[in-house]
């Protein structure tokens, strides 16, 4: 598990920041950045949508990534998926709603 990525998305290319912190924290790890540009702003889009979008998306990380841990860098995908995202995955999923 040590080799594997940690998987970051946001629903643009805020999160780069986040992205950013954590090689900064864990100059070791690798990193994998989805920014959801095609489908963004996230605010303005049904919560229900938004939660398909990021369990699309960790499904992705963890499928073609093998992500050790997922950390979901948008605010509004936080609040609306984290609970799912928490549930389906058998990998630690953070948020930074809270730090």
């Amino acid at each position: 598990m040590q080799d594997r990525p940690i998987g970051v998305f946001d629903s643009g290319f805020g999160g780069l920041t986040v992205a950013r912190a954590l090689i900064d924290l864990l100059p070791r790890e690798n990193v994998v950045y989805v920014g959801d540009t095609a489908r963004y702003p996230y605010g303005s889009k049904p919560q229900s949508d938004v939660r398909a979008f990021a369990l699309q998306i960790a499904r992705r990380l963890v499928t073609d990534h093998d992500v050790k841990a997922l950390v979901v860098a948008c605010n509004t995908a936080a609040a609306a998926a984290l609970d799912d995202l928490t549930a389906e995955l058998d990998i630690p999923v953070f948020s930074v709603i809270e730090p």
